[in-house]
């Protein structure tokens, strides 16, 4: 759902303005009381990681955010990390130095019976084929609110197939456009007039791999949404439409691993409750 179009050239992945990682955690029930008891509050106080449950900037220096498992749905790329994942803890910074230590420190606090599934990724500065483009996907974007306004947040991770990748940049562009016949009628919507209705109601935020395309095995995107309770359809009916290949002819060059859903608490202790 990353409403996303190349400028004249790419800018390198290297000028990433932040850096994040969601940690995906699967806790058996014998190691759920010690892992409650982690001392993951005292590493936020003393890393200085803002709690997005109360809202933060979207330009947060540091934040954290708690999550608790509501669902996941299956996709075609399994990944037992995120389907097996009771809870999620989202880490971003403005430098990579605060993240790898979140990351390595929750290694060092949790019980080894505590699987912990990390998917990180970098934000680059948004580009554009135009400014109407600009103004249609993101000048009325929603941004951070507390939890009490949008308790739900959804986990896609994708990736594009090798056929994507293959194409210049310019053909990949197109797909993200609606498309017509010689006469002016829409054969398709493209990704950007199929995702349109989560544009006033859904938080987005992408991170991508650090070098493109991703590894293999790897996701080449990340994408993060959060919403009402009265807006949870809306996310859903923009996800058929972007799986559409009638409607958004570039899914078929996509791969999605599972949908996690979860909601937002205020605390680590209340992941466990």
């Amino acid at each position: 759902m990353t409403l996303f179009a190349p400028a004249a050239a790419q800018p390198s992945l290297s000028t990433a303005v932040r850096h994040g990682a969601y940690l995906f955690l699967s806790m058996p029930a014998a190691a759920r009381q010690l892992a409650a008891a982690a001392q993951v509050p005292e590493l936020a106080e003393r890393l200085d990681l803002h709690n997005e449950f109360v809202g933060v900037r979207e330009d947060e220096p540091r934040s954290i955010a708690y999550l608790r498992r509501t669902e996941v749905i299956p996709a075609g790329l399994s990944d037992e990390g995120i389907s097996r994942a009771d809870a999620m803890i989202h880490v971003a910074a403005n430098a990579p130095e605060p993240v790898a230590a979140f990351c390595s420190s929750m290694h060092d606090l949790l019980s080894s019976a505590v699987q912990v599934h990390v998917l990180g990724g970098v934000v680059v500065p948004m580009y554009y084929t135009s400014r109407a483009m600009a103004e249609f996907a993101y000048a009325h974007r929603v941004l951070p609110r507390p939890a009490s306004e949008m308790p739900n947040a959804f986990v896609v991770p994708l990736r594009k197939s090798t056929a994507w990748w293959a194409k210049g940049w310019m053909e990949r562009h197109t797909y993200f456009l609606p498309r017509f016949d010689d006469d002016g009628h829409m054969l398709n919507q493209g990704h950007a007039l199929a995702a349109e209705a989560g544009i006033p109601c859904l938080l987005r935020r992408t991170y991508r791999y650090p070098t493109e395309p991703a590894p293999e095995g790897a996701y080449d995107f990340v994408s993060y949404f959060e919403c009402a309770d009265a807006d949870v359809g809306t996310f859903y009916e923009v996800c058929a439409a972007l799986r559409d290949t009638a409607r958004n002819p570039e899914w078929a060059y996509v791969q999605e691993g599972p949908t996690w859903h979860g909601r937002r608490v205020a605390t680590w202790g209340e992941l466990f409750d």
